[in-house]
C-alpha cells in the first residue's frame, strides 16, 4: 500500500505556515518584530546628528561654543540670528548664502529635468522601437557608466573654451559664456554625466511593461508618440521619481562640477562652494557653519519626503496590472 506524499507548490507555504522560498523567508524575517525594532533604532541613530545640527543652528554663539547641543534642553536659549547672518548678512564673513541658495536651485532643477526628458525618450526607443544596431547602442550607453567623471572634466572644459574643430574647420565655436550664462555649462555637464545611468534604469523599467498592452495600442492606431505619452509615462512615474531623487541629491551636493564649470563667483556659486569657503576660512564660526549646513539640507529633505511614496513604489514595482 502506497501513501501519497503531499507536494508544496513553489512560492506557497507549508502546512505550518513556513514559507518555502528564500524570498518568502527573507520577507517574513524583515516583517518580524525584531527587524522592526532594529529599523527603529537605526532610524533614531541616523536622525540624532541631524537633530543636533538643527538645535545647534538655533543656539546663540556663546552657548554653541561653550556647551554641547544637548544642554539646550536644560538651558533653552534659541535665536534665528545665525540664519539671518548666513542668509542675508552683508559682510563677507557671513557667507551670503541667500544668493547661493538661488544659484543651487537654478543649477539643480534643469540638471534633473534635462536628463529625465532625454533618458525617457531614449529608453523607450531602445525598448520598443526596432532599428538596426539597437543592442549595440544600448551596450555602449551601459558601458559609459564605468567612465569616471573626473576623466571627462578636462575634455568638457576644452569643449566649452575652444569649441570643436576638424581639419582646421570649426564645427562648433567656443561658448564664451560669462556670469549667469555659465549655468548652461553646468547643465550640459550634469546631463551628460547622468544620461548613461538614467537610460539604463528607465530602459529596464520600460522594457518590463506588458507587450500585449503595446500591441493593443498599435492595433487601435496609436503611434509611438501617443503610446509614450498616454501609456508609458503614467506607468513609469515611480521610476522617474526614483531617478529624480538620486539626481537631485547628486547635483545639489555637488562641488566639483559646479566649481569647475560655473566658477566661484557670487553670480554663479552654489551653496556647496560657499559652505566650503566658510569651512576653510572661518572654521571657528561654528554657529554660522551649523546654520549654513542646515540650510543646505532643507531642500533635499523636502524633495525626498514629498516623493517618498513614488520612490517606494519604484523599488517595489515588479509587475503591471492590465
Amino acid at each position: 500500500m502506497t501513501t501519497a506524499t503531499p507536494t508544496v507548490a513553489v512560492g506557497t507555504q507549508k502546512t505550518d505556515g513556513t514559507p518555502t522560498t528564500a524570498a518568502g523567508r527573507v520577507r517574513k524575517r524583515l516583517n518580524s518584530r525584531t527587524a522592526t525594532l532594529v529599523s527603529i533604532v537605526i532610524a533614531v541613530l541616523w536622525t540624532i546628528p541631524t537633530f543636533g545640527l538643527l538645535v545647534s543652528s538655533l543656539r546663540p554663539e556663546d552657548e554653541i561654543k561653550t556647551t554641547g547641543w544637548w544642554t539646550a534642553f536644560t538651558n533653552p536659549q534659541f535665536t534665528f540670528e545665525n540664519y539671518e547672518q548666513v542668509l542675508f548678512g552683508r559682510s563677507a564673513s557671513s557667507g551670503q548664502l541667500a544668493g547661493s541658495f538661488i544659484n543651487s536651485l537654478a543649477i539643480t532643477i534643469p540638471s534633473v529635468l534635462f536628463p529625465l526628458a532625454f533618458a525617457c525618450l531614449a529608453a523607450y526607443a531602445l525598448a520598443w522601437i526596432n532599428f538596426r544596431g539597437r543592442d549595440w547602442v544600448y551596450i555602449a550607453i551601459f558601458a559609459l557608466q564605468i567612465v569616471p567623471l573626473q576623466m571627462a572634466l578636462v575634455p568638457l572644459l576644452k569643449f566649452f573654451s575652444t569649441g570643436v574643430s576638424l581639419g582646421g574647420v570649426t564645427l562648433m565655436p567656443a561658448w564664451d559664456l560669462v556670469d549667469e550664462q555659465k549655468f548652461a555649462q553646468v547643465w550640459f555637464a550634469h546631463t551628460c554625466f547622468a544620461l548613461p545611468f538614467a537610460v539604463f534604469l528607465l530602459h529596464n523599467f520600460i522594457s518590463q511593461l506588458p507587450g500585449d498592452l503595446m500591441e493593443a495600442a498599435r492595433v487601435d492606431g496609436a503611434t509611438h508618440p501617443k503610446i509614450f505619452r498616454t501609456i508609458v509615462l503614467p506607468l513609469i512615474t515611480p521610476a522617474l521619481a526614483a531617478f529624480g531623487i538620486f539626481q537631485f541629491l547628486w547635483v545639489w551636493n555637488d562641488l566639483l562640477v559646479a566649481l569647475i564649470f560655473a566658477g566661484g563667483g557670487n553670480e554663479t556659486a552654489p551653496l556647496t562652494v560657499k559652505l566650503a569657503e566658510m569651512a576653510g576660512t572661518r572654521g571657528n564660526e561654528w554657529q554660522r557653519l551649523t546654520a549654513g549646513a542646515f540650510v543646505s539640507i532643507v531642500v533635499p529633505l523636502i524633495v525626498f519626503l514629498s516623493l517618498q511614496r513614488f520612490f517606494v513604489r519604484g523599488l517595489l514595482a515588479g509587475s503591471v496590472k492590465g
